[in-house]
C-alpha cells in the first residue's frame, strides 16, 4: 500500500472541514425550525449533543491527517536535504 501525497491528504482535510461545516449548519438550521416548547428544546439540545459528538470525531480524524501529512513533508525535507 501506497502512502498518499501531501496533496491528497490536504484534500482529505479540507472534505473534513467542509463536513463539519455541513453538519454543524444542517443542526442549527434544524434547531431554528424546531417549536419554541419543552419538548422542542429538549430535541434541540439532542440534536447539539449530536452535532459537537459527530464534529469532534470529524476533528479527531482530521488532527491524524495533518500529523500525517506534516510526517510526509518531513520525510521529503530529509530525504531532499540528503540528495544536496
Amino acid at each position: 500500500m501506497h502512502s498518499p501525497t501531501t496533496a491528497q491528504l490536504r484534500t482529505a482535510i479540507e472534505v473534513l472541514n467542509k463536513l463539519a461545516e455541513r453538519l454543524n449548519n444542517e443542526a442549527a438550521h434544524t434547531v431554528m425550525q424546531l417549536p419554541d416548547t419543552r419538548l422542542g428544546d429538549d430535541y434541540a439540545a439532542r440534536l447539539e449533543s449530536r452535532a459537537i459528538e459527530r464534529t469532534s470525531g470529524i476533528e479527531a480524524v482530521k488532527m491524524q491527517l495533518e500529523d500525517w501529512r506534516d510526517e510526509l513533508l518531513q520525510q521529503r525535507r530529509q530525504c531532499v536535504s540528503h540528495h544536496v
